[in-house]
Formats: C-alpha cells, sequence, structure tokens
C-alpha cells in the first residue's frame, strides 16, 4: 500500500541564544490511507513539534534543518507559505489539543466555518453553509442549524473540540494531524470523540496521526505507533505488537506506568529520573541515565534495528520476554 504521508530523516531545530535545540532529530515514519499512526512520548519528547513540522507551523526561532515530508510524492519540507496556504485545511488538517486555538471567540461558528470552506472552493455562501451543517452532523453536533449560529463560548469544551474536528473535516483532507485532542476532556467525552474519529478515518480513507502521552489511547485507536523521546523514534510498529511486547524500557516504563496496569495497594510504577534538557543530550542513548538495562555500550549511538518481535527499536539492550510479562 503506498504511503499517503512519508517521514523521512526529519530535523527540526531551535536556534537560541544558549544554544541549538534539536527538538526534531532525524525522525522517520508513514502513514496509509485510512490508517491512524499514534505518536506517543512525554512532554518535550518532540511529538508536537514534528505535528508542527508536517504542517509547516514551526515559528521562529525554529526551523526544519533535515529530512523531507512527502505527500503524495511531493516534499514539503521547503515549501513558501503561499505553497503552504493551498494545502494546509484543504489536503492536510490539525486538529489543536485546545479547540480555542482553532476558533476565534468573537465570530460565530458559522462565519469560520464558511469562511474555511471559502478559502479553497469557489462556491456560494449557501451551498458552503450546506457543507458546513452535514459536516457538523457528522461529527455529532446535535441541532447543527441551531448551533451554527452561536458563538465558541455558548459550547461545552466536548462540543467546541467537535466544531475543531468539523472544521479539520470540512474539505475531506487526505491528512489530519491530532495533537492531543482529547486530554482536556473528560473521560466519557473523550471516548465519544475518539470513536467517531476512528469511524470518520474508517469511513473517508482519511489517514490520522494521533499526538499523544496516552498509552491507553492509542491503544484501542492506533494501527501503528511511534514512540518518541528526547526528539528521536525509540521504537516503531504495529500498535498491538509494541504494546504487548515493548522492545525499548522506555516504551515498557510507559506501559508500566498507565495506573489501570497496578494493583490495588501497589505503588505506581514510575521511570526513574526526569527527561534530559535538549541543549545537553548525554553522549548516545538519551534514555541511558534512566534506563535499567544501560550499559558502557549505550554510549555509542544506536540506530534502529529490527526486533523477532517485528516492530523497530533504538536499543542494543532490548527489553526480554520475560521482564516484559512481569
Amino acid at each position: 500500500m503506498t504511503a499517503v504521508l512519508q517521514v523521512e530523516n526529519l530535523k527540526t531545530h531551535f536556534f537560541t541564544r544558549a544554544g541549538v535545540v534539536p527538538a526534531v532529530d532525524g525522525v522517520s515514519f508513514s502513514v496509509n490511507r485510512g490508517e491512524v499512526m499514534g505518536l506517543v512520548g512525554e512532554s518535550g519528547s518532540g511529538k508536537t513539534v514534528t505535528g508542527f513540522s508536517i504542517m509547516g507551523m514551526v515559528d521562529k526561532p525554529g526551523r526544519i534543518v533535515g529530512g523531507r515530508i512527502l505527500y503524495q510524492g511531493r516534499d514539503l519540507a521547503n515549501l513558501r507559505e503561499r505553497e503552504w496556504q493551498a494545502i494546509r485545511g484543504r489536503h492536510i488538517a490539525m486538529i489543536f489539543q485546545d479547540p480555542m486555538m482553532t476558533l476565534n471567540p468573537v465570530l460565530k461558528i458559522s462565519t469560520q466555518m464558511i469562511e474555511a470552506v471559502q478559502a479553497h472552493v469557489h462556491i456560494s455562501k449557501q451551498a458552503a453553509r450546506e457543507r458546513c451543517l452535514a459536516t457538523l452532523a457528522r461529527v455529532g453536533i446535535p441541532s447543527p442549524a441551531e448551533r451554527m449560529d452561536a458563538y465558541p463560548h455558548q459550547f461545552s469544551g466536548g462540543m467546541r473540540q467537535r466544531v475543531a474536528i468539523a472544521i479539520a473535516l470540512l474539505h475531506d483532507p487526505e491528512v489530519i494531524v491530532a495533537d492531543e485532542p482529547t486530554t482536556a476532556l473528560d473521560v466519557t467525552i473523550q471516548a465519544q470523540i475518539l470513536a467517531e474519529v476512528q469511524k470518520l478515518a474508517e469511513g473517508s480513507g482519511t489517514a490520522l496521526i494521533w499526538i499523544t502521552h496516552d498509552l491507553s489511547v492509542v491503544s484501542s485507536l492506533a494501527d501503528n505507533i511511534a514512540v518518541m523521546y528526547a526528539g528521536r523514534v525509540v521504537e516503531q510498529g504495529r500498535a498491538a505488537t509494541v504494546l504487548r511486547h515493548p522492545a525499548h524500557p522506555y516504551t515498557h516504563g510507559l506501559i508500566e506506568s498507565i495506573p489501570s496496569r497496578n494493583k490495588r495497594g501497589v505503588d505506581l510504577a514510575q521511570i526513574p529520573g526526569m527527561t534530559p534538557p535538549l541543549l545537553d543530550l548525554p553522549q548516545g542513548c538519551a534514555f541511558r541515565p534512566r534506563c535499567p538495562n544501560a550499559t558502557d555500550a549505550c554510549r555509542a549511538d544506536q540506530p534502529p534495528r529490527e526486533m523477532p518481535t517485528g516492530q523497530m527499536a533504538r536499543c542494543i539492550h532490548p527489553m526480554r520476554e520475560s521482564e516484559v510479562a512481569q
């Protein structure tokens, strides 16, 4: 199957007075039509900057310094803003963590959605309105004709996020980048939106990149998972394989720290230490100071290699099956 989007050795650095920050350092993955790619990691791992890089939305002092972002064979890494305007929103869309980053608080939902349609398609205002109504209904907004003339503050958090998702879906884009869009929502609304997004991806064939720190979310949503740490992908493969047989100690630590995995009365498992500052990364494997399997050999840079269970992992001392089963 041909990938809709391929990210090849992407490097996005921030040039600060303190030094160069390698926020994204050689990230590679691909996503096919109708697939969901889960991009997972702690805060500061580089997953959100990866998403912004794909959208051409990295602000100064950051910029893409290497690699390619191939959308249907076209490299987007060095497009000018005018060229991006023809792609962003129509072919590749983004759903932000905070819907208020998408919605203007002083404009009605109808105004914002109709403008989003007419920015890319030359149709009448009435035709644009009909498209907006149909899209709001797709994401489960009740009485869409009435809600279109409301302001963002008149919606609950969950409904605002549904509107943001609807705006991303207006042009049936081939790729959607979702940056933790359900983090601020309660569990019930989160489950509803996850189910709807998955159904929409399957029904329309949209390729979805779901950025999150929550492995429990991607376990029920993603087809493939890429685990990021300190700007790099440390493990990547089919979701079921990575979650059942984690090879990288960092992935294993993330899975073990999920509260639902702990027994009653047993302390919550934690990964010792903290994510290192990107301006002062340790030599070799960035996870080495926190890793229970680390040896002096980990001071050398480790390329990704295929594990017996099928996924790729950047580790010289991968987890053994006996350790994973514990």
